[in-house]
């Protein structure tokens, strides 16, 4: 990194976009535990496999995990393409193209959907989860990231990032309903079903956001001090809690949205980005940008590190099977060079 600092999407794409490169074969395999990258002792992790993946050594991006048929789908943003993995059998399943510079990916197992942002030309792909068909598309704004789905209104949203809004789109027509804007940078969404609301990271204003889901209206926010960059978030709606990871420095942020106030603040990794919420064992993972993985318990809204160390570089994306407890991160290089898949066990 320069000695200028950088926020928000300029600064992730400088640090870790490259130019994809295609390449016609597949590589398929899985490793045992032994195969993965050296960890520092204080991770509360345990290694289960590496699992070989396709394509170049470029970016990847979000993971999204049907824990019930075992099926992961992974953007590989530098390929412009989303890896399905097989979980259960630590297979390949296939590679799906043609997604220019895929970033978002969720699946929706009741929809037998997954929805894809394509940041390359600001566009929502839905697929068949099945067959890998596209189904619809659906412009965005600028820079579409994060997506969440509203179950209630049969609604997805998408983050668009530099466009500082977010826009909604029907999750089975593809038709847009319409646009709320944030008047700034804008991190990830969430739908939360206690209070039926979504939930924003505003990064270019310092807050989270609420919005009414069937208005498409803001209806509060919370200033997020000592937070700076909050991009990524995450919740345990039973609880009442939000957690915003704050990329500038390296800080994860407690909200209490019974109160709607700030709860706390904790030390994560560098440029923390991707959360991974166990509700089951009320275990919290950051993932960041330098490799680190901070892994944390929540206990009565407060949250105390059980260990953080370096998983691996590239590491900055994980995905929780609240199944297993079992968590999963792509990463660009691997055993042999190659991409791969780390498959973690928590510690009891």
């Amino acid at each position: 990194m320069g000695t200028m600092p950088m926020t928000g999407r300029g600064a992730r794409a400088a640090r870790h976009l490259v130019p994809a490169l295609m390449i016609g074969a597949m590589w398929v395999g899985a490793c045992s535990s032994g195969s993965s990258p050296p960890e520092d002792g204080s991770l509360p992790l345990q290694p289960v496999a590496e699992i070989a993946l396709p394509g170049d050594n470029s970016r990847f991006d979000y993971g999204s995990l049907d824990s019930d048929r075992g099926l992961l789908f992974i953007a590989h943003l530098g390929a412009s393409e989303v890896i399905e993995v097989d979980v259960h059998t630590r297979q390949v399943v296939r590679t799906i193209p043609n997604l220019s510079q895929a970033h978002g990916v969720l699946v929706v197992p009741e929809l037998r959907r997954v929805y894809v942002t394509a940041t390359g030309d600001n566009r929502l792909v839905i697929l068949d989860e099945d067959t890998a068909a596209v189904l619809g598309q659906a412009p965005t704004g600028d820079y579409p990231d994060g997506i969440a789905h509203d179950p209630k209104r049969g609604a997805v949203w998408t983050t668009n990032e530099s466009g500082g809004s977010e826009t909604v789109i029907d999750a089975v027509t593809a038709q847009v309903r319409g646009t709320v804007d944030l008047g700034g940078d804008v991190g990830n969404v969430a739908y939360d079903p206690v209070a039926d609301q979504m939930l924003v990271a505003v990064q270019g204003k310092g807050d989270l956001a609420a919005i009414d889901p069937q208005a498409l209206t803001v209806i509060r926010r919370l200033p997020l001090p000592g937070c700076r960059g909050g991009h990524g978030l995450a919740l345990d709606p039973q609880a009442r809690l939000a957690f915003v990871a704050c990329e500038d420095n390296a800080t994860l942020l407690t909200v209490d949205l019974a109160t709607w106030q700030t709860a706390g603040t904790i030390d994560v990794g560098k440029h923390p980005d991707v959360l991974a919420y166990d509700q089951g064992a009320q275990r919290l993972y950051v993932a960041s940008e330098s490799g680190t993985v901070t892994v944390l318990d929540q206990q009565g809204g407060h949250l105390t590190e059980l260990g953080s160390g370096h998983l691996a570089d590239g590491a900055h994306v994980a995905v929780l099977d609240p199944n297993t407890h079992h968590t999963y991160y792509p990463i660009p290089d691997g055993t042999g060079g190659r991409p791969a898949l780390l498959e973690q066990a928590p510690n009891p």
